[in-house]
């Protein structure tokens, strides 16, 4: 038998496990399929770029989760998955992007044979790895099923970290520092993004012996539009040259064992215009009092209207929210779904939740980060990373 590689004890599996039959007994359902790899990860430690075929792990009220995947990929499960074999179920290929059988066909048929066919069965609806024609699957070959909605249930069991998930998003917080540097070195007019992009990706990844850490891949591309483009807030890169008088910002992430530490700054090449040193006293005004209602006890949206207040009083509208939950996360997304730092959301702050508290403001024609990934703590809360928080400027 192969021994997995966990990051995990078995114990921590446990607890998670435990901690998420007791929102299924709340939310009244016997089992639940779980297909977004996030929570899959969490649940079982696998780990695989399994995630554009269909996959699963099924969960009932008592025993250990099973692994569901395409055949091949189960070698990935064996290596990875705390369970034992036997809770592993790879799919036949020829139900590969076929259009005469679908994957869902054959694990209804598993979910049958396990006795949970007239069960409650929780599927996670609005997710973007569970589509219209699975749950057309299930139901077709599951009729005396009662399927319920049970979107984000696991997300939210994830929200308070373990001191082992802290060590690793610490981990990666000093890969984006490394990141942060690496882009203040190399960026300057006439440097073409591309080139750039690569050293980002280097200084991400390449093992470090002090950290005794390599990183692993972002569940986000770095984001670094200039001038103008800087006003969408999701562009990636092209092979064009940075040039003198435009502001830069740079949405990237530090990530280790799949955990994930975002980090924004600006750079403006040149001499900054009033605009950006005014949006820098603004930004860095209003994330000093969000950081201070960013603590247990408190609530999400107390971030939000302090940070929201200060730039009120600067004149700056921001209509987005301004932070959401992160920690270990899979493309195409770092974030975990759940919470939203914004007005209305009225979640309690519970100690060690992790946010990135997004600062952003896109305007009409142009843009500005600057942002901090924080532990929620009773007092002060802890910077995951360490970067200064200031506009770069550079020549």
């Amino acid at each position: 038998m192969i021994e997995p590689s966990l990051h995990f004890t078995r114990q921590e599996y446990l607890d998670r496990i435990d901690r998420t039959r007791t929102a299924m007994q709340q939310a009244g359902v016997d089992v639940i399929i779980v297909s977004d790899p996030s929570n899959m990860a969490w649940l079982t430690g696998y780990d695989g770029w399994s995630f554009y075929v269909h996959q699963a792990v099924l969960l009932g009220l008592d025993g250990d989760p099973v692994w569901f995947g395409r055949g091949q990929d189960a070698q990935g499960a064996f290596r990875t998955c705390f369970m034992h074999p036997d809770n592993v179920i790879g799919y036949p290929d020829h139900y590969v992007q076929s259009t005469e059988r679908h994957p869902m066909d054959y694990l209804a048929a598993r979910i049958e044979e396990r006795g949970w066919a007239s069960s409650n069965i929780g599927v996670e609806m609005d997710n973007y790895w569970f589509t219209a024609a699975s749950y057309a699957s299930l139901q077709k070959h599951l009729a005396d099923a009662n399927f319920r909605d049970v979107t984000a249930l696991v997300n939210w069991q994830r929200a308070v970290k373990s001191e082992q998930e802290l060590t690793y998003m610490r981990t990666a917080g000093k890969l984006v520092e490394k990141i942060h540097a690496r882009i203040l070195e190399k960026a300057e007019p006439g440097l073409r993004k591309c080139d750039l992009v690569a050293d980002i990706y280097d200084a991400g990844l390449r093992y470090d012996a002090g950290l005794e850490a390599g990183g692993d891949y972002p569940a986000i591309v770095p984001l670094l539009p200039s001038g103008s483009d800087a006003a969408a807030p999701h562009l990636t890169w092209d092979d064009k040259p940075m040039k003198s008088g435009e502001g830069t910002f740079f949405e990237v992430a530090g990530a280790y064992h799949r955990y994930q530490c975002p980090l924004s700054r600006t750079l403006f090449l040149g001499k900054p215009t009033q605009t950006f040193l005014d949006a820098e006293k603004a930004v860095l005004e209003g994330m000093e009092a969000g950081l201070e209602a960013a603590r247990a006890g408190n609530l999400c949206e107390d971030i939000a209207h302090s940070f929201f207040a200060v730039l009120k009083k600067y004149g700056i509208t921001k209509d987005n929210r301004t932070g959401y939950p992160i920690g270990i996360s899979y493309p195409p997304d770092w974030g975990e779904r759940t919470m939203s730092l914004r007005s209305g959301d009225r979640t309690v702050l519970r100690e060690n939740m992790t946010f990135h508290f997004m600062t952003g403001l896109w305007m009409d024609d142009w843009g500005f980060e600057i942002t901090e990934s924080i532990v929620i703590r009773d007092g002060a809360p802890e910077c995951l990373s360490n970067v200064p928080r200031k506009l770069f400027v550079k020549a």
